[in-house]
This record gives structure tokens, sequence and C-alpha cells, in this order.
């Protein structure tokens, strides 16, 4: 179903999702109070990024005017900004802050290749670590603590989160109460405007533990250190019940690892083609979700034709995301309609472009591989990757590095 595109701005962003796409939003579709769609909204996060003091301050929560956190998250996750330029748009920053911001664009990067290369079976290989006493949580995340339902409030409404009060929700969610990881990681899944499995999938991995045993305690200690209102404003504050550390996890057998986390017998197709390649002659772009901003591979390389977006219809009433999540899309193909012709479609993927012989950037998730099998693009152009997949293990971020310094030496 071909629909009108969206004109410019939130607002108009939000009429036009209420009236195209509500049914597939779990509530009712707003924008994000604090994140706006679109190329020129990241373009202005870029060029005001100064990441002085990031290394000291990117954890701090409380008040909002101590966080060191950049934002730029919603806006990597979307191809608006590419983990390249985010890197080189600190090549003169501090030393100490240019290696931890960098640092973390390498955690992205490892998200991608980890994705890319396991797809679903990323799920497989995490096992929530159990706590070593059972805890009576009436929920995961108990509306009677504060630093919970603050930080629940706060991805419920911006649909941003620091890293910080992401680990303290997920461990929470696994480690003290002892729920199903996937039901929390869903929760972050809808509302996150920088919600994608790869990432998301692996922060949850990292709090609960998976494969190093070792899962992120959280306790009432680190909500005084970043964030010491939230206690002091808590019901509880006399009673906390995350007052001390979490016991250690009793040992448990581990399931035999799944053997692409050691090797990768074909890195080319995990990679995506390292340069352009063509079947055809195009007659558009295809956006992806992946891949939105100015700079997408497929769309600077033919300014004059037309870019074509589709709104994943079976997948989205799947997801049932929140509707802030889809005002940020609609924001960005409004941005981008003001610059060249977009056509926004809702509807199966292979049907929409029926008919069409588009060329496309290859995205690194195993959405892209189904449709992209079904639609057969007339030319395929690389992911921007800052290192292609190489073949060595991605059990862990250390064994990944590990294994890219080797192959750079």
């Amino acid at each position: 179903m071909l629909l009108p595109t969206p004109a410019p701005g939130p607002d108009a962003a939000r009429a036009w999702v209420r009236d195209h796409l509500a049914d597939l939003s779990c509530d009712d579709p707003v924008p994000s109070p604090s994140v706006r769609g679109g190329q020129q909204a990241a373009d202005a996060a870029l060029a005001a990024l100064d990441v002085t003091g990031y290394a000291a301050r990117r954890n701090e929560v409380l008040p909002v005017g101590r966080r060191g956190a950049t934002r730029l998250s919603p806006y990597i996750r979307h191809g608006l900004i590419d983990l390249p330029t985010a890197w080189a748009a600190v090549a003169t920053a501090p030393s100490r802050d240019r290696t931890k911001f960098r640092d973390e664009l390498a955690w992205q990067e490892y998200a991608r290749h980890l994705y890319a290369r396991l797809g679903g079976r990323t799920a497989s290989t995490l096992r929530s670590v159990p706590p070593g006493v059972p805890r009576p949580w009436e929920h995961p995340w108990p509306a009677t603590m504060r630093c919970v339902t603050a930080c629940v409030a706060e991805l419920e409404t911006d649909g941003w989160l620091v890293n910080q009060t992401r680990m303290w929700l997920a461990s929470q969610w696994t480690v003290r109460a002892g729920a199903e990881w996937t039901a929390g990681e869903d929760r972050f899944f809808t509302h996150l405007l920088d919600g994608s499995r790869a990432a998301n999938r692996l922060g949850w991995q990292w709090a609960v533990g998976a494969g190093t045993g070792r899962p992120y305690g959280f306790s009432r200690w680190q909500v005084r250190k970043r964030a010491p209102q939230l206690c002091r404003d808590c019901a509880l504050s006399a009673a906390c019940p995350i007052e001390d550390r979490p016991p250690d996890a009793p040992a448990r057998d581990r399931p035999e690892p799944e053997p692409l986390l050691r090797a990768d017998p074909d890195p080319g197709s995990t990679g995506g083609p390292p340069e352009p390649a063509r079947r055809a002659q195009p007659d558009s772009v295809w956006l992806t979700a992946e891949s939105l901003g100015d700079a997408d591979p497929a769309l600077a390389a033919h300014p004059e034709l037309p870019a074509v977006f589709v709104f994943d219809e079976p997948l989205l009433a799947r997801l049932q995301l929140s509707g802030k999540r889809l005002v940020f899309l609609a924001e960005t193909l409004a941005d981008l309609g003001t610059r060249r012709e977009v056509a926004v479609h809702r509807g199966a993927v292979a049907a929409e472009l029926r008919g069409r012989a588009p060329a496309v950037t290859h995205a690194p998730v195993p959405g892209f591989r189904r449709h992209a099998a079904r639609v057969t693009p007339a030319e395929v152009h690389p992911w921007p990757w800052l290192w292609r997949p190489h073949a060595g293990p991605v059990s862990s971020y250390s064994a990944w590095r590990k294994w890219l310094g080797a192959k750079q030496c």
C-alpha cells in the first residue's frame, strides 16, 4: 500500500503515524520529548558533539546535567550517522575520552558482527544467571522501588536510557528477580529508539553474565553513587531490598557453545559485498531501517532516483513497537523527503517492491537477507563497517578484538 509521504515536524509525524500505522503500535503514537528523528537532527547532534569528560561522566544518571552520554545512539542505529563517521568526529578529543568513546563504538561494531554471523541464534547463546536465593518480587521491575520506576518511566517516555540505567534494569529483571531475560529484552526493544536485536541483546548478555558467569550485580551503592536523589525520594529508603550485593550465582552446567562463536566459515557472506555489486540498472533506492541517512551508500550513489521505504506490516504487527519509534522513523522519512523523492509503503516488503529494480545497501541483519532473496535487488552496496567481519572468534568482545588486532598487524 502506497502511503502519502509524511510532512516535516514532530506534530505532523505524530498525526501521520496515528492515521496510517496506529494499529501497529502498542501505545498512542507520540514523539519522544528528547530525541528528534531525521538527518538534520542527526547532523546537529554530531556538530555539537563534545566528548570532553565522557570517560568520567558517561555513566552518570542524575542530575541530568551531569550526564556525559552523547545520545547519538538512535542516529547510529538507523544509519543517520555511521560508525566510521562517529569514530572520525572525535579525532581531536582528549585522549582518555576519545579512547572511551571509540571503545563504545567498537562495542557496537562487535554487536553487529555477532548478530550478522549468528542471527537469531544469538538468543540461544544467552542463559539467564539465576539468583542464589529466591526473592519474593511481585514484578521484575517493582513499582515500589524509586530507582526502578524512574528508569522505566524514562524508557517508556523518552525511548532512551543511559548505559548505567540499562544495566540496572537488566540486572534487576534477571539477577535479582530471576525472570526470563527475553521478556525484559523485548520491553527494551519495544521502547528504545536505538533498539536493535544486535546491541540490545548483547547488552542483556553482558548484564546476566552469559558466557562469563559474572553477572552485573545491581545494588544500592550504585544508585547512591550515580543518582542519590532516587534513594532519598524512595519509600523503601529505610528498608531497601537491594541494600546488599546479590549473592553469587550457583555453578551450573553450560551448554555446548554454538560453533559459529568460534569461527566463521564464510566471513565474506557475513560482511556483505566489499564493493557495489550490480545485476541490472536500478530504478529506485530501497531504504532499510538500518540505513536511512543521506550518506547511505546506495542513496548517495543514485541522487536522481526515488527512495522507497516499506513499513514491514507483518513484522510490525507482531512486534507492536511503541509509537514513538514509528514517529522517529516518520520524522526521518519526512526530513529526507525535503531533499529528494521518497515513496513510503506499508505491507509485506517483497510485495511492495514488486516490479521495481532497486539499489540497496547491505544490512547486517537476518531480515535483510530474507527480504533481499525475494526482492533480488538490481544493485547491492557495501555496509559501512569500521572493520569487516573476520573468520575468528566472536565468543566475547575481548576475543573478537584480539583476533581483529592480530589481523590488522
